[in-house]
């Protein structure tokens, strides 16, 4: 049996990874973050400051017997030069100190997404393609991530890959970037209001071609790269496999939560949420939901990135299909199957 390491156990991606993992059978699993992931099954939960070498090399040192390490951390910093060594450190300690102890280590495995591409500056070469040229100025984390840990697999017994999804969703809470958490909690502080479910995006947001990645078929794309040889010391795109528009989607969106569909309209969620607690807190008592305090149900910050692009992301998905990894999502059956698990969990009304 592998033993895994999941570090960034609380994220979406990494809650999920571990989950399937667990229910695999096929793995023992090791959860790293700051507070222990709520799952089901037996796991190991390690609370490390991957930003501190001594941490992680006082609290993994025991862990010889490790043969996977999934990195799903994730770190904000204010400007790009912070971002890039900041989350370098993360994972070069981590990695360094596995290496340290664990002699059988056999794969790591890196999340990255289409930043790789330039997805967040603007309108970018579609569809992306995992052999196209760099396009961000150095430094940017993910290159420095990758570029590291290339050269800290040469003469090494153990390999690397990495998965490039886009605006990954699950059901999760407290998760900073969650798409569905952010559309679910809007959409019900707007009933509660009496107010349309308004696009919040840019104007051409609403009509872009848009891709999304359900967080299970990431876990299991991730777990098929590290076990296929084919998919070694390389990257590969993944998300659900179709596209959309919010122009389509949006109004099956308002239906499921019984209301209308505003006119399309550019705000900051960020903004008009700024002072939506109190509601949220009324929501809460009218129909005995968690209490979950609103400061940690959503990203609003992360909300308004997404509907900001007013141009195509698409992401290229043919190289892990011709590798041998076919599976698809349905992604507007993915967020209306979302929504209801918030509501059957009594995370939303």
């Amino acid at each position: 049996m592998n033993r895994a390491i999941v570090a960034g156990a609380t994220g979406v991606t990494g809650r999920y990874l571990m989950q399937h993992l667990i229910d695999s059978g096929r793995w023992n699993v090791i959860g790293l973050s700051r507070r222990k992931p709520e799952l089901c099954g037996a796991f190991q939960h390690i609370a490390v400051d991957l930003l501190d070498a001594a941490d992680c090399r006082a609290k993994l040192a025991s862990l010889g017997d490790v043969t996977h390490v999934f990195y799903a951390a994730y770190l904000d910093e204010s400007s790009q030069d912070e971002l890039a060594e900041v989350n370098l450190r993360m994972l070069r300690n981590l990695v360094e100190t596995v290496t340290r102890v664990a002699p059988s280590l056999e794969h790591v495995h890196l999340v990255e997404g289409t930043k790789w591409y330039g997805s967040h500056l603007g309108a970018f070469k579609t569809p992306a393609k995992e052999s196209d040229p760099r396009v961000v100025a150095e430094p940017f984390f993910y290159y420095a991530q990758q570029d590291w840990l290339e050269a800290a697999r040469k003469d090494r017994k153990w390999t690397w890959s990495a998965i490039r999804p886009h605006t990954i969703c699950g059901f999760s809470v407290g998760s900073p970037m969650n798409l569905t958490t952010v559309i679910a909690v809007y959409a019900s502080i707007c009933k509660e209001l009496g107010l349309p479910l308004t696009h919040p995006g840019r104007p051409d947001n609403y009509h872009i071609l848009y891709q999304v990645s359900d967080a299970g078929l990431l876990a299991r794309a991730i777990e098929w790269m590290a076990s296929s040889t084919q998919c070694h010391d390389q990257a590969f795109n993944m998300t659900n496999g179709d596209l959309f528009r919010w122009e389509d989607l949006w109004p099956r969106i308002a239906a499921f939560f019984e209301l209308d569909v505003g006119p399309q309209r550019h705000f900051s969620l960020q903004a008009f949420m700024s002072d939506k607690a109190p509601v949220w807190d009324r929501i809460v008592k009218k129909h005995g939901l968690h209490p979950y305090r609103f400061e940690e149900l959503a990203a609003w910050k992360f909300g308004d990135f997404v509907f900001s692009a007013e141009w195509d992301v698409i992401s290229d998905c043919g190289k892990a299909r011709r590798a041998g990894f076919c599976e698809t999502v349905d992604s507007e059956e993915m967020f209306l199957r979302l929504f209801s698990r918030f509501r059957q969990e009594k995370i939303i009304p």
